[in-house]
């Protein structure tokens, strides 16, 4: 697994080992940290390789998840070239790892493939609303790119790919200071910070928790060589940015009120996903509501911010504000 130390990818080797595999997690630790898979790190079945996957890698494995990638706007921002050549050169490396041992890949990709969708909810087969020149570019783009490869190695060489886009997806082990509406939220409104909304905070999103995805992406793995997607996970719940932060008040008890500044360029003003392909096909529909789920995401964060070692990483600065509502 790639980016298996990340927020997304640590839960997944969780699951993965739970089901009785061996998990070879790779990460050069961009964004993920040793600190989500630091329980894993002495289990016979569990090994860590830092790896960056912009350069190829040798080994012998069953199944390949590529989920390298930075995902928030101030990562995937920081470097933009870099997070264009982790999706393009990474997913060909990967590929090409997948065609030499002829094991399945899936591929992760994302809702922002639709970028600022001119229908809703999104369909997987709707080709979306994406600017190709703007500052989420290299995400947008490199991960539509993502795509393509995937399809085409499916055709050229008759690699096992699958191909899922992810929506909004939010719990434990976020990164406080990502720029994540969920985790910006929840720990502004711990401090009793201002919580910032861009624009009007109308905009919606639908928010997936992670154990629901993580639940999709072994469902898709398991289907066979004819089901290559691709396939939208995510909650079909659609919120407004602005319900969500009063929401997230209530839930913590804050004193925090709500400012507002300029909408960020490019940013989409829905997100919602059709998910009757995944009903079909997988049987998957999540079960977590967004009450319970940000009930144990603001205990992670309350816990966190307690321990003397994470309190450093998490409570020694303020985080950004959110770049976007991703």
């Amino acid at each position: 697994m790639t980016g298996g130390s990340g927020f997304l990818g640590s839960h997944l080797c969780d699951r993965l080992l739970a089901d009785g595999c061996e998990v070879l997690c790779a990460d050069n630790f961009f964004t993920g940290t040793k600190r989500n898979i630091q329980h894993l790190l002495h289990a016979n079945s569990f090994e860590l390789l830092r790896h960056d996957v912009t350069f190829p890698l040798y080994v012998e494995v069953d199944e390949i998840y590529n989920l390298a990638c930075p995902a928030s706007p101030i990562h995937y921002q920081f470097d933009a070239v870099q997070t264009t050549k982790t999706s393009v050169i990474g997913t060909i490396n990967m590929l090409g790892l997948a065609k030499r041992l002829k094991v399945k890949m899936l591929q992760a990709s994302t809702s922002e493939v639709y970028g600022n969708p001119t229908v809703n909810p999104q369909k997987e087969d709707y080709w979306g609303n994406v600017n190709p020149i703007g500052p989420r570019s290299c995400y947008d783009e490199g991960k539509r790119c993502a795509e393509t490869l995937v399809f085409d190695y499916i055709r050229q060489h008759q690699v096992e790919g699958k191909v899922v886009r992810i929506f909004n997806t939010y719990g434990p082990r976020m990164l406080p200071d990502d720029g994540r509406v969920v985790s910006n939220f929840i720990v502004q409104a711990l401090r009793g910070n201002d919580i910032t909304l861009y624009g009007d905070g109308r905009q919606t999103r639908s928010f997936c928790y992670v154990d629901d995805l993580v639940n999709g992406l072994v469902q898709m793995m398991a289907t066979g060589p004819a089901e290559t997607g691709p396939v939208n996970l995510g909650n079909p719940s659609e919120i407004s940015i602005r319900d969500l932060a009063l929401l997230i008040i209530d839930l913590t008890g804050s004193v925090s009120r709500l400012t507002h500044k300029t909408l960020p360029t490019d940013d989409p003003k829905q997100r919602q996903p059709d998910i009757s392909r995944a009903e079909a096909l997988l049987d998957w529909r999540p079960k977590v509501s967004l009450r319970e789920g940000l009930t144990k995401t603001i205990a992670y964060f309350e816990s966190a911010m307690k321990d003397a070692k994470v309190s450093h990483d998490i409570g020694g600065k303020k985080p950004r504000a959110a770049d976007s509502h991703s």
